[in-house]
């Protein structure tokens, strides 16, 4: 029975592969060159993100941002974006608190900004290639989708940025500090008012049964992040003949890590039954380290995306995170509005 479904398995890919080969559009096919410029993009990206997600150990949230990349000629690129919660329910931690928290601390909606500069430590050309889809009119709706699209491999230049990363982050974030003390093998005798005598670490309810005190803080941190990218850009715009239409490749790509140090990591004290209970005994990490990539296109409007996974600073234990953002719409353009006129 086993050799029967593998035998089975075994011809209908050789099936498909014989089709693919047997292909009638599978001709070569001539082109011209429109543009190979990969110095010759925008300056100016705007986007906007209707859609970012966040798995956050302290706090996963989702919600939405704004972020905008200055390209100065060929020595510098600047960037700077924040973004924000839907609303609480997206703020997964702050939802919590707001539900289960037995203290009076007031819970800290989530929120992140970041602004840096990229030095262009070796920005160059070289000769390269690049594949792109071979796309007909003719090929519309489930036409398209039900083909192997074939794809020509066009010579081309692309243009690499080695990069040095400086730049600053601030963030602020609803924490459990239960969860806290668990991973850090503490108890709540570490929570301790002026007097020191620590915080109770349960109460009696209305029922008369005993319950665990929830307790919840917030945190901000504010850090500063050094690191080294790669950037890999493409302007590349061909006619193909065969009424095949226009191919364009125009992705500006960036890899990326960086180290994370935050001079400033600060979690508020606990406010319960009208005593303040300090969270000092609580161990912060001032070190942090992400690695990440940004992919935009060379167009005037498009769309864009962006991932990282790291270890942020903060309380110890709870810095893991992975994000996803896409932008959409990215709108692009060069800011050179000016034209050449001449006296008659």
């Amino acid at each position: 029975m086993k050799s029967h479904i593998f035998l089975t398995a075994l011809l209908a890919i050789f099936s498909v592969q014989v089709v693919a080969q047997n292909r009638k559009d599978k001709v070569p096919v001539t082109y011209e060159e429109l543009y190979d410029e990969p110095y010759a993009i925008n300056k100016l990206f705007v986007q906007f993100q209707p859609m970012y997600g966040e798995l956050f150990v302290s706090n996963i949230n989702a919600g939405f941002g704004l972020e905008a990349t200055y390209f100065l000629k060929d020595k510098f690129t600047f960037r700077a974006h924040g973004r924000l919660t839907y609303f609480k329910r997206f703020d997964v931690m702050r939802n919590q608190s707001l539900d289960n928290s037995d203290v009076d601390n007031i819970a800290e909606v989530y929120n992140y900004y970041e602004a840096g500069a990229t030095y262009h430590i070796k920005d160059f050309e070289e000769s390269s290639s690049t594949k792109m889809f071979l796309y007909k009119k003719s090929y519309r709706g489930n036409r398209w989708a039900a083909r192997v699209p074939l794809t020509a491999e066009i010579p081309s230049k692309v243009r690499k940025i080695y990069g040095a990363r400086l730049g600053g982050l601030i963030f602020d974030t609803e924490v459990d500090i239960n969860r806290s003390l668990e991973e850090q093998d503490k108890t709540t005798d570490i929570l301790v008012d002026a007097n020191g005598a620590p915080i109770p670490a349960s109460f009696t309810d209305a029922n008369g049964e005993e319950q665990e005190l929830g307790l919840f803080s917030s945190q901000r941190t504010g850090a500063i992040y050094v690191g080294a990218s790669m950037t890999w850009i493409r302007n590349v715009a061909v006619d193909f003949d065969n009424k095949y239409t226009e191919g364009v490749d125009d992705l500006i790509f960036t890899a990326f890590v960086d180290l994370i140090v935050a001079p400033s990591v600060r979690v508020d004290d606990i406010l319960y039954n009208g005593s303040v209970y300090s969270v000092d005994g609580l161990d912060t990490s001032m070190i942090g380290f992400r690695a990440g990539i940004d992919g935009k296109f060379n167009r005037t409007w498009g769309w864009a995306y962006g991932g990282e996974v790291g270890v942020r600073p903060g309380l110890q234990g709870r810095g893991f995170y992975a994000l996803i953002k896409i932008s959409f719409p990215v709108f692009s353009t060069n800011l050179d509005y000016s034209v050449e006129a001449f006296g008659k």
